[in-house]
């Protein structure tokens, strides 16, 4: 009797680990695409929004985010802001 309930409790943590490991399965191939640039340079524009940050921060992310690439867009491709790497996980 003793041994059927630890077979239960350890089935039923199995079987909810499991569940979890779908679960996130589910959301990594939602996710499974990289992001451009662009897209991660917004996250750097919303620290301006943030009232911990300086002004003379806020000013200088400002700077950076209104240059233009100086000769970049010709010699180099544009590299993606983030790049996934779960394929191995969810193949």
């Amino acid at each position: 009797e003793i041994e059927k309930a630890d077979y239960d409790t350890l089935h039923q943590d199995y079987s909810e680990s499991v569940d979890a490991l779908q679960r996130a399965i589910a959301v990594l191939k939602q996710q499974s695409h990289d992001r451009k640039q662009a897209a991660s340079l917004v996250q750097v524009s919303a620290l301006k929004e943030l009232a911990l940050i300086p002004e003379s921060a806020k000013e200088t992310l400002d700077a950076f985010l209104q240059q233009e690439p100086e000769g970049l867009e010709v010699s180099a491709p544009e590299a993606h802001g983030y790049e996934f790497q779960s394929h191995g996980v969810i193949e």
